[in-house]
C-alpha cells in the first residue's frame, strides 16, 4: 500500500511522509518561520486527524486509511534534521515520498514551488535535514513569505508575524499548498508540479 508521510520541518516507500518545519512554543506560533506547521494544521483539519506526542521530539498524526503520516518536529527549526533518520526508519519510508514543507524568504508571498530535489536555499532547517540524511534527493514544497522591502536580516524577518493584510494572503497559500498535497496523492508529483508551479 502507498503511504504518505508529512513532517513539519514535513515525508516516504510505500510511504509518503509530509513534514512541516517550524519552531515549537506559543511565542513562535504565528511567525513566518512556522508556515510549514500551518499547513500541517490545515491537513489535520481536512482529514480529521489529531496530532499526538511521538516517541521523541515530534508530534505526529497518522491516517491508516489514507496511508498518511503528518509530522511536526519539536527540535527547533535549525535542528529539524535531528530526528529525521529515525522517523524514516520507523515508517519504512523511501526518500522520494518524504516531502518537506518550509518557508522561503526568497519566494514572494502567494507563490509556492514544488521540486523533487534541490539544495537548502540557505534555509537552516533544510540544511540540517540534508546534512543528517547525507543527500538532497527528496521532494520539498516551498511556501513563499517575502513581502515588502525589509527582508533582511532574514533571521529576524522570519521570526516576525505577518501584518494583517499579508496574513490573509498567507492563509490562502496554506489552502493552496494543502490542495497541492492532495493533488500529489491523487495525481502524482510531476502533474502537480506542472499545475502549481505555473
Amino acid at each position: 500500500r502507498r503511504h504518505t508521510r508529512f513532517l513539519y520541518v514535513s515525508w516516504a516507500g510505500d510511504v509518503y511522509k509530509r513534514q512541516g518545519l517550524g519552531n515549537p512554543g506559543s511565542h513562535y506560533a504565528q511567525t513566518k518561520h512556522n508556515a510549514g506547521f500551518w499547513v500541517i494544521d490545515e491537513l489535520c483539519k481536512r482529514w480529521k486527524m489529531d496530532l499526538l506526542p511521538g516517541d521523541g521530539q515530534y508530534l505526529f498524526a497518522e491516517n491508516t486509511e489514507k496511508n498518511i503520516v503528518l509530522i511536526k518536529p519539536l527540535t527547533g527549526m535549525n535542528n529539524s534534521g535531528m530526528i529525521i533518520k529515525s522517523l524514516i526508519a520507523k515508517w519504512n519510508l523511501k526518500l522520494e515520498n518524504l516531502f518537506i514543507i518550509f518557508d522561503d524568504v526568497d519566494l514572494p508571498l502567494g507563490k509556492i514551488r514544488i521540486k523533487p530535489s534541490g539544495g537548502d536555499g540557505c534555509h537552516k532547517g533544510m540544511e540540517s535535514i540534508i546534512y543528517r540524511l547525507g543527500t538532497n534527493s527528496f521532494p520539498r514544497i516551498r511556501f513563499g513569505i517575502a513581502s515588502g522591502t525589509n527582508l533582511r536580516p532574514s533571521e529576524k524577518y522570519v521570526l516576525k508575524d505577518f501584518i494583517k493584510e499579508d496574513q490573509i494572503v498567507a492563509n490562502e497559500v496554506i489552502v493552496k499548498i494543502s490542495d497541492a498535497i492532495e493533488s500529489i496523492i491523487q495525481n502524482g508529483l510531476s502533474k502537480t508540479m506542472n499545475q502549481y508551479n505555473a
